[in-house]
């Protein structure tokens, strides 16, 4: 054991660990959830960490060996290699503080290690001293936060082409097999399967192009800021280089915003991007509930992914369609949470980032791997093109294509003279009253798809 202190005392802390103090506190006070901090958050402020120092060695402030060890501690947090040191749980109080103070603790006590120090000699490299210099909690996490969720939409986007792509060669597979659309769970006008898998198609490139375009909303950041945005405590000339190391770390292209205080206070960027993951999921969910109603009518199949149930033989259910959709209700659940916790912080700082950021980077990843999984799951799907002919051939709202020919008076005609017939099926019907050469003419994928009639 080895014995550190702070403000309210003196604690024994293993010495096998490298966080210290802050962090135990942390794990004693924080037990409500089971929920790690998001390891993204973490490699993210340990970026941060390293732009920091990098600034603060340029202008002077820190030694170049010290920098050094500090540099190779933040990247071996972003290498994955020292995760077992952040043990804390995502639902904390403090707006980020205890966050920030393990990934400081950590990194100090690597250094020392790799400086040939032993841990808490923080006389040679001190969590808040040297680590955290020129910082503040209230800017280090908000930035942190917004580099973490700027590499998890993009992966994100990039799970949102594959689903396209996955849905638009369907489209083109099932173009020209013809079946009965449908509203309000009614026969409606004849469509082509491919259609269908068009408007999927279409609504995943909006939120292609959704994703894609709020990367924008997060790469403005605040840090530089310090406290509450005036930049308190920090040279002027570690404010504006600060943000140019972190530029040339992440290659994300952040810009620090013109009113810091502003963006240390409001997180309302993070509510219009959790917007867009909402309006992402809701289009997952309407794709998956119409892909197992298709599949429930036998117009498609969906592949059979595993056995159905404990007591009925045979039976196989869309669970990968259900998987979807309640992943989509889980991401419209967080997007209540981003939009309370935005609205709960209190003057200059958001006590309840740590939320915020756990259900808007929860929701990214939530996503991306459902999108993933459902491109996989769509390239598989096959279609029943002899059943979704029955379907439109034997719907009486197939007179709608001749409504241009014979006018609505003489359609409905039809249709009340078919009723009772049971021998034939309605395009028979049709041809037997308006000849088969018309039938023909009017009944078909390319006709029936056409942008309105010649």
């Amino acid at each position: 054991m080895r014995t550190e202190h702070d403000l309210l005392g003196t604690r024994e802390i293993p010495d096998d660990v490298y966080w210290g103090i802050h962090t135990l506190r942390a794990l004693e006070n924080f037990t409500v959830s089971s929920q790690p901090v998001n390891m993204r958050i973490i490699r993210a402020v340990a970026v941060v960490k390293k732009a920091c120092a990098q600034a603060n060695a340029e202008l002077l402030f820190l030694d170049s060996k010290l920098t050094r060890a500090i540099e190779i501690s933040c990247d071996e947090i972003v290498a994955t290699k020292l995760d077992s040191s952040f043990p804390l749980r995502a639902l904390q109080g403090g707006a980020g503080t205890s966050t920030n103070m393990n990934v400081n603790e950590v990194i100090a006590n690597r250094s020392l290690e790799l400086l040939g120090y032993q841990k808490s000699d923080y006389s040679q490299c001190h969590p808040i001293e040297h680590v955290n210099l020129h910082q503040s909690t209230n800017d280090v996490y908000p930035t942190a936060v917004k580099i973490a969720s700027i590499e998890a939409v993009r992966e994100l986007s990039h799970a949102a082409e594959l689903l396209q792509d996955a849905l638009q060669r369907k489209e083109k597979e099932f173009s020209g097999v013809l079946t009965i659309g449908r509203t309000e769970l009614q026969d409606a006008v004849p469509v082509t399967i491919g259609a269908e898998f068009s408007s999927f198609a279409e609504a995943i490139a909006r939120d292609r192009w959704r994703t894609f375009k709020c990367e924008e909303r997060l790469r403005v950041v605040n840090i530089g800021g310090t406290a509450v945005g005036t930049g308190l405590t920090a040279p002027r000339s570690y404010i504006f280089l600060v943000i140019e190391k972190l530029r040339q770390l992440t290659g994300y292209g952040l810009t620090r915003g013109e009113n810091m205080m502003d963006q240390t206070a409001n997180a309302d960027a993070c509510v219009e991007v959790s917007g867009i993951l909402s309006a992402f999921a809701t289009n997952i969910m309407k794709i998956c509930n119409d892909l197992r109603m298709l599949h429930f009518t036998g117009e498609i199949k969906l592949p059979p992914v595993q056995a159905g149930s404990s007591i009925m033989p045979g039976k196989v259910n869309p669970v990968i369609m259900e998987a979807a959709i309640s992943a989509s209700i889980k991401v419209n659940a967080n997007h209540q949470i981003v939009t309370q916790c935005a609205g709960a912080g209190s003057l200059q700082i958001n006590e309840f980032l740590p939320l915020l950021a756990h259900a808007l980077i929860e929701s990214m990843e939530i996503l991306q791997t459902v999108t993933a999984m459902l491109a996989s799951h769509v390239d598989k799907i096959e279609v029943n093109a002899l059943l979704c002919e029955q379907y439109a051939h034997r719907s009486v709202t197939l007179i709608t294509a001749f409504l241009p020919i014979v006018g609505y008076e003489k359609a409905e005609k039809i249709v009340k003279e078919y009723e009772g017939v049971k021998d034939m099926n309605f395009i028979q019907f049709l041809e037997l009253k308006l000849g088969s050469d018309l039938v023909k003419q009017v009944v078909t994928p390319a006709g029936l798809m056409a942008l309105g009639f010649k």
